[in-house]
């Protein structure tokens, strides 16, 4: 199976399925003496782990991390040695049996056909290598980039949910502070709005169903000139970051679609000089023009679907072409979004970081 490495400077290779016996991961190319701040690390997987709050999976699991190499303590402080970081965190709570009936059936919407008659074989327990389990790596190694991006550049990178279903803020897309999202158990900084979701996302829960939403991500304070045309544009390298994350539909840049509604007249970013730097006045470019950073937040909003594993009986086919009925078993998020709020800044994080290095390798 290939695939499973992201990034050219900065790199993260993942390993492990939902219920093997761990998962973990690999991030190569962080230069040496970085100071990392561990309890950092664990609070952004404590943001992603299952069984933090009603709206989420039931499943427990710590997501305690153990590194094996590449760190060092030094003068009280843990300091990268500048070779391979890896990984392990172990699988404690994984009820396979949940999944036996699902040994030769397919769920719909789910990886379960597709993995089959790919690779001819299958992990059938919980998804396996398509679990959303396999993100927790992601979060690790976004947590290593986001302290590089912040001691090199001050880059901050947050996001939060904007919608779920039908219940979405009316703000614009701005930046908040990490302690506003997490004031919620959605993760939405507007407290009404956030009460109305996760009324919602409870409902859809006791029906036994799932829903879907958008989460908006705001980095400020990346450097401009981040990028490499042509086919490593910084916004195509985004996109297939977070594309490649479980759920998502899609996403857009600063004014996105509905910038296509605009005049260029009405759309173009005017330049200006403030403080003998060159801004824009506006940022409907969302951060990115010609495929590099210019300086401004970096704005995307992305769009997840509903979970596909909900407790409903389902039509389906198994593994020899027979109609079945799948009995709706297991356990799920209702709503994949307030989990996804680490993993997409994570995987901003990584791409930033490995870009950046592109840029600066050789003067870090």
């Amino acid at each position: 199976m290939a695939g499973n490495s992201f990034g050219k400077h900065f790199q993260l290779m993942t390993f492990g399925e939902s219920h093997g016996e761990a998962i973990g991961g690999i991030i190569d190319g962080i230069p040496a003496g970085l100071n990392i701040d561990l309890q950092m690390v664990h609070h952004e997987l404590s943001r992603r782990k299952p069984g933090q709050s009603n709206l989420t999976t039931p499943r427990k699991e710590n997501d305690e991390v153990k590194f094996l190499s590449g760190l060092i303590e030094k003068d009280g402080q843990i300091t990268t040695l500048g070779s391979p970081i890896g990984f392990i965190a172990y699988n404690n709570d994984s009820n396979s049996s949940d999944y036996n009936h699902l040994e030769k059936a397919f769920r719909p919407s789910h990886a379960d056909y597709t993995y089959n008659v790919k690779y001819g074989v299958r992990d059938h327990r919980g998804g396996g290598r398509s679990s959303a389990r396999e993100t927790l790596s992601r979060v690790v190694a976004g947590a290593f980039a986001q302290q590089l991006l912040e001691k090199e550049c001050k880059t901050q990178i947050s996001a939060y949910v904007e919608r779920v279903h039908d219940i979405s803020m009316p703000n614009p897309p701005q930046f908040y502070e990490k302690n506003q999202i997490d004031s919620s158990e959605v993760r939405c900084p507007n407290p009404e709005i956030a009460s109305r979701m996760e009324q919602k996302i409870s409902e859809i829960k006791n029906e036994g169903d799932s829903v879907g939403g958008a989460i908006v991500m705001v980095a400020k304070g990346v450097k401009a000139g981040l990028g490499e045309p042509v086919f490593d544009k910084l916004n195509a390298d985004l996109s297939k970051a977070l594309m490649s994350l479980p759920a998502t539909k899609g996403l857009e840049f600063g004014s996105g679609l509905s910038g296509t509604l605009l005049k260029g007249s009405e759309h173009n970013d005017e330049f200006a000089s403030s403080n003998g730097k060159i801004r824009t006045k506006t940022n409907r470019s969302g951060g990115i023009q010609g495929g590099i950073s210019n300086g401004e937040d970096i704005v995307i909003r992305l769009w997840f679907k509903p979970t596909s594993t909900i407790l409903q009986d389902q039509n389906s086919v198994d593994s020899n072409g027979n109609e079945i009925v799948l009995g709706g078993v297991g356990r799920h998020d209702p709503c994949v979004l307030p989990r996804a709020v680490p993993i997409v800044e994570a995987m901003v994080a990584i791409t930033l970081a490995d870009h950046y290095m592109r840029n600066h390798s050789s003067k870090i």
